[in-house]
């Protein structure tokens, strides 16, 4: 912003007189640069910003930062914390990137910022900030941003993914990369809330630090954080979370779990045993289920365990693949000379639930959906990079694009209720367009100039949302209940999402979405 208004304010009158006329196939055109008014390419981000500062979510993330400067000469933090928010709202993965962002005459304003920092000055901030009081400030934040949803009922879907990383950062150790074999990488422990995709903690460790023993100390920090009104009715993860330790943990505070079990030497025995029995079960979409009781070496107590699987239809050809050639393999059936082959895919459940087959299969098939919130997160936010040579930076990257995140998402849930939207597809629609500032007789106005199709639908959305965010202002005034703007924000989502709680007064009035 300091660079668009020094360049205002030096070529203006130039740039008010100067014109260059092209010929193209359209005909004859006038091309004439202005650089006394501030633009914006993201002009519908104002309605976002006002999101932030009447939830409060802003101001309360800006003040209670780590971050002390003692040369007079420094960024104002608010400036800081508005060029990383502002970086990762426009999909930035790279420091560099913010070099993008610094023309910006508009948004940067409505943050109460004085300018953009530089991408340098934005790396020497996150490395001033000390690293437990920074983990600790975002990890208050992220557990805000979900804390007044998690009285409903609720999944914990903990996984880990992994960070390929090509340079000499700390940590970046060759292990476990299914990817990019060879490559060092980082692990990311992840805990999210299934069906809304909201991420609740995030832990950046080591390459080699990928297994379910190093995501469990941020489980149980996570779990023991919360009431028992507030604790997810399952805990839900993949082979790698079927560990002893895990759900012995798991087991002492009294929390339902599901997850898959490894196919260990003794787990295909089970399967052998079991695969003859009678009593199977449909377990959805073409699944059947046995139930079952097993126990494992290292297990103090047999623990329950559901065998499920589905028949494969159709020709089936295997293939084999060694460093130096492949070969095909057709299995193959006489049906004149009665012979029978069927092939089977499978899987082991452990579970502590009482759920029938059905439920348990079903509810573990939802688990894939964790997936599509790793590939939006690496894909269309900065998982993908925001790299620096120290873990600490990376660990507050990875935690601050997690929580500009969630709020995004929550905001694009108020705007569209009827269904979740990835990055990819909101922010052209929430977002973008031209925004032209201009000031006349002590007043503000932003211009919107459309740049898609779909101005017209997203204009009126945005408009619901502002109105529902004054309404929720005017409430908190007017009544006094101690509920704040924020809260109001959660109420009216748990409404709209799982149907909880009464009907909102809002509603009435024709304000609510819907």
């Amino acid at each position: 912003m300091g660079e668009a208004r020094l360049r205002r304010k030096k070529n203006a009158e130039l740039q008010h007189a100067e014109s260059v006329g092209l010929q193209t196939a359209g005909g004859r055109v006038n091309i004439r640069w202005d650089a006394s008014r501030s633009a914006t390419p993201m002009g519908q981000l104002a309605f976002f910003i006002e999101f932030l500062t009447l939830t409060g979510l802003w101001e309360r993330w800006k003040s209670e930062c780590p971050l002390f400067y003692t040369s007079p000469n420094a960024p104002e933090i608010g400036d800081v914390l508005g060029t990383w928010l502002l970086s990762i709202l426009s999909g930035h993965k790279r420091y560099a990137h913010v070099t993008a962002i610094r023309c910006d005459g508009v948004n940067p304003d409505l943050l109460g910022m004085n300018r953009i920092v530089s991408e340098g000055a934005l790396r020497r901030a996150l490395k001033a900030i000390d690293p437990d009081p920074g983990t600790a400030w975002l990890d208050k934040h992220l557990r805000s941003s979900t804390r007044a949803l998690l009285d409903a009922p609720w999944i914990l879907d903990i996984d880990t993914t992994i960070k390929p990383l090509y340079g000499r950062q700390q940590g970046s150790v060759v292990s476990y990369n299914p990817h990019k074999p060879g490559r060092p990488s980082h692990a990311y422990h992840t805990y999210l809330m299934a069906g809304t995709r909201l991420v609740l903690g995030i832990d950046v460790k080591a390459g080699n630090e990928h297994s379910a023993n190093h995501s469990l100390a941020g489980l149980l920090h996570l779990l023991d954080g919360m009431t028992p009104e507030q604790r997810p009715r399952i805990v839900r993860g993949d082979c790698g979370f079927g560990s002893d330790l895990v759900m012995r943990s798991l087991e002492e505070r009294g929390q339902p779990y599901l997850f898959k079990l490894r196919l260990s030497k003794n787990v295909k025995r089970h399967i052998e045993r079991m695969f003859e029995h009678e009593g199977w079960t449909d377990a959805g979409q073409g699944w059947e289920g046995l139930d079952g009781d097993l126990s494992l070496m290292g297990w103090e107590s047999p623990r329950r365990v559901v065998l499920i699987r589905r028949a494969l239809h159709g020709e089936i050809a295997l293939q084999y693949a060694d460093d130096r050639q492949q070969s095909l393999a057709f299995v193959e059936v006489d049906p004149k000379a009665g012979k029978r082959i069927r092939g089977y895919e499978y899987a082991v459940l452990v579970t502590n639930l009482d759920y029938e087959v059905l439920t348990l299969g079903q509810l573990y098939r939802d688990r894939a959906d964790a997936e599509n919130s790793f590939d939006e997160l690496k894909n269309q936010w900065g998982w993908g990079g925001f790299t620096t040579h120290d873990l600490h930076r990376c660990q507050l990257s990875a935690r601050a694009v997690a929580l500009v995140y969630n709020w995004w998402s929550l905001y694009v849930r108020l705007a569209n209720p009827r269904a979740r939207r990835e990055a990819i597809t909101s922010r052209p629609w929430l977002m973008t367009s031209v925004g032209r500032k201009t000031e006349h007789a002590g007043q503000t106005t932003i211009t919107l100039t459309s740049m898609h199709a779909e101005f017209e639908k997203a204009r009126d959305a945005l408009l619901r949302v502002s109105r529902l965010l004054q309404h929720w202002v005017k409430e908190a005034a007017e009544q006094l209940d101690g509920k704040s703007v924020w809260h109001r924000c959660c109420e009216h989502l748990k409404l709209v999402l799982a149907a909880i709680g009464p009907p909102k007064k809002v509603s009435a009035i024709g304000l609510a979405s819907g």
